[in-house]
């Protein structure tokens, strides 16, 4: 077996969070090596989506692992009466679309010092008790990460080097402020995608006069997709999907729905595409919905059921949404936030590091454990789930939609980008997560 296709296994494990010993890894090679090299990557993916269903007490894999998951293959197939081992469902099984509204809710305990989950329901209107617990749970939350991190821990051992570099001497005070008042960058984007081993991220809009000419450049787009050898396996949409805010004075709904309608013939069109992907569409802060609050919810059905006739397995979601790929977790969040939180800035960030405003917001949010740290004057918040928002535990990617210039950053081993304006800047991202590359592109 080639040492690429060594390499590839190695890589394509460790994506799934699983070490590998030196037997394991031969046996898994003898496996793939029954199969023309054609399909030596879906009989990679098919082995390992078989390990994914055991319930391991360990990431470490033997040899005696792979030999039993390789038999229960083997005699599945006999059972079923094929030639050869069935392939095709294993790129979408690695893929799982998280909604917002469905992302359980964990709260931080000061006393005990664990997080418990809050297992009752939660209304989308809350009392007025949920705005407090609002500022509450994102403080504690704060001091649980402030608590543990290296600066503010006792070493184990004292030595004279003990207190080098080490905050260790100051004590974290508990007490919290009534509003959110840290505040330093910005961001915006609209479409996105994601591939077997690639992820492609870019800004679009369905505008319903000037439609025709970006649903022309997103077309081509797909063609070229539609001819690599790897088509995408996800692709994610992000509005907004309107030239116009879809407010109380807009009045052409039935318009936008056709345009949408439109749409789905385009991607339709192309067969590969069609037969391997999956599309996603998450709303824009403009888009038709019940509030401008965030979390969003997804786009009302009146308005995506011409697509859906296209597109089945469409999947329509929240803003921000999360994507499970493999072991690496995905966020996107479709926002100006770099423009927003400009404006809102305090005083200005310190440009003693850097003076690029995306890094900046980079890591506000970061820091802040939370996609939107604004006043909730600037920027409304369902207080009962504002959990929804938060960046801990860290993601390892996240996507910020922005209208703002393409940009792409890695801060504290996250990587973050934003992929721009794909209806104005003809921009769009190519994100690899097995190496974590990001490919600002343009038509």
């Amino acid at each position: 077996m080639s040492a690429s296709t060594r390499k590839k296994v190695q890589r394509k494990s460790k994506i799934r969070g699983y070490n590998l010993k030196v037997d394991a890894l031969d046996e898994i090679l003898s496996f793939v090596s029954r199969f023309p090299n054609s399909d030596h990557d879906e009989a990679i993916d098919l082995l390992l989506d078989q390990l994914d269903h055991e319930s391991l007490k360990s990431t470490i894999v033997d040899k005696e692992l792979v030999q039993r998951l390789v038999s229960l293959l083997w005699e599945t197939d006999e059972a079923v009466g094929e030639t050869s081992v069935s392939f095709g469902s294993s790129s979408r099984s690695s893929i799982c679309v998280v909604d917002a509204f469905d992302i359980p809710k964990f709260q931080y305990d000061p006393i005990r010092k664990q997080f418990y989950e809050h297992t009752s329901s939660l209304p989308v209107h809350g009392e007025a008790s949920a705005k407090e617990a609002l500022y509450r749970d994102r403080f504690l939350l704060l001091t649980q990460r402030l608590s543990r991190d290296q600066h503010f821990s006792k070493p184990a051992f004292d030595s004279e080097f003990s207190h080098f570099g080490s905050c260790e001497q100051y004590k974290v005070t508990t007490g919290f402020f009534s509003e959110n008042t840290i505040v330093v960058a910005e961001g915006e984007m609209l479409v996105e995608g994601i591939f077997q081993h690639h992820l492609l991220a870019c800004c679009y809009s369905v505008a319903c006069k000037d439609g025709e000419k970006v649903m022309g450049k997103l077309e081509t787009v797909l063609d070229g997709f539609e001819s690599v050898e790897v088509v995408p396996s996800l692709f994610v949409f992000m509005g907004n999907f309107s030239s116009r805010p879809c407010n109380l004075s807009f009045h052409t709904y039935s318009t936008l729905r056709l345009q949408f309608g439109k749409l789905g013939q385009i991607i339709a069109a192309h067969s590969r595409l069609i037969e391997h992907s999956r599309f996603l569409f998450i709303p824009g802060p403009d888009d038709a919905g019940p509030s401008t609050s965030l979390p969003r919810c997804a786009l009302p059905k009146y308005l995506t059921e011409e697509l859906q006739k296209h597109i089945p397995n469409a999947i329509f979601s929240s803003n921000p949404c999360r994507v499970k790929f493999y072991s690496q977790e995905i966020v996107f969040f479709r926002e100006d936030m770099l423009y927003r939180m400009r404006r809102s800035c305090l005083m200005p960030p310190s440009e003693e590091e850097t003076n690029d405003p995306f890094q900046h917001l980079v890591a506000t949010i970061t820091h802040q454990s939370h996609l939107c740290p604004l006043p909730l004057t600037v920027q409304p918040i369902i207080w009962t789930y504002d959990h929804c928002l938060y960046l801990y535990p860290t993601p390892h990617t996240i996507v910020l939609g922005d209208s703002s210039q393409q940009k792409a950053f890695k801060y504290t081993g996250i990587t973050c980008f934003n992929t721009g304006s794909f209806s104005i800047d003809s921009t769009f991202v190519v994100y690899r997560p097995c190496s974590q590359e990001v490919e600002l592109s343009a038509l």
